[in-house]
């Protein structure tokens, strides 16, 4: 059957068009190779400040006594692929004593170059509300379910791509590290990979989303979403609208870090 078939292939009004198409075949293969995506565009800027360094051994739960020592440690984390790729490790920031830790889903690609979390768009929406809301930005730690940017180059764009499960819990060793080091009083998941990684299990965001969250260890856990939601909001009204209830997360907030 098969030898019948290639045979009556001679016979099909496309055959005339296989010999040209087998022999451009092989420059359309190197032309395509040659348009895909390519080293991102901060691959320069990484290999000249930011070497890379050798897998090492993952640290020792008591290798840190404070967060600047947990922070430095953060620089050659390997317990995940995510830092093949990524400029560097985009630890948190913020006053070791910080009574609310605000956690975030993964540093962006300006969060990437800059090393510093929440230095984007949607940690500028993040300042600006914090400030309407009478939240000291200076007074609180900001930091990410996940340290390094995990992305899909397109051309010279580095193309955010959420982290899987087991990105956030290779990642939630460090986290860890930074809440038993600060110990603060009430932390916000700002959005679902957050609300994941403090909680240990999957939550509807937008239903539980204003609630506190009691853990097992005491810790209150303020659910409500990431910034950058207001900022994929294409009508202007609808943005607004949903800016003024992050506001009131943010002023509900602030209530409870006076409790």
């Amino acid at each position: 059957m098969p030898a019948l078939q290639a045979e009556n292939w001679r016979n099909l009004p496309e055959a005339s068009f296989i010999p040209h198409l087998i022999a451009g075949a092989d420059k359309a293969a190197r032309d395509m190779i040659a348009k895909m995506p390519t080293t991102p565009h901060h691959a320069k800027v990484q290999a000249r400040h930011w070497p890379k360094q050798q897998p090492t051994e993952a640290p020792d739960d008591d290798a840190a006594d404070t967060v600047s020592e947990l922070r430095e440690a953060a620089k050659g984390c390997r317990r995940c692929p995510l830092w093949r790729n990524a400029t560097q490790t985009v630890f948190g920031e913020g006053p070791d004593n910080a009574k609310v830790i605000f956690v975030g889903e993964q540093p962006g690609d300006q969060e990437d170059l800059a090393g510093q979390p929440f230095v984007g768009p949607a940690g500028k929406i993040l300042d600006a509300i914090l400030d309407d809301a009478g939240v000291d930005r200076l007074k609180v730690y900001v930091t990410n379910a996940v340290k390094h940017f995990k992305f899909e180059p397109r051309g010279k764009r580095r193309i955010h791509s959420k982290p899987n499960v087991g990105e956030v819990q290779a990642c939630r060793w460090w986290l860890d590290q930074e809440f038993d080091l600060i110990k603060p009083n009430l932390a916000v998941a700002l959005g679902a990979t957050a609300a994941l990684s403090l909680l240990g299990k999957a939550i509807p965001v937008t239903k539980m989303r204003g609630q506190v969250i009691e853990r097992e260890d005491g810790l209150r856990v303020f659910v409500t979403i990431h910034p950058s939601f207001i900022l994929r909001i294409r009508d202007h009204a609808d943005k607004e609208a949903e800016r003024e209830r992050f506001l009131q997360d943010m002023k509900q907030v602030k209530k409870l870090m006076a409790a």
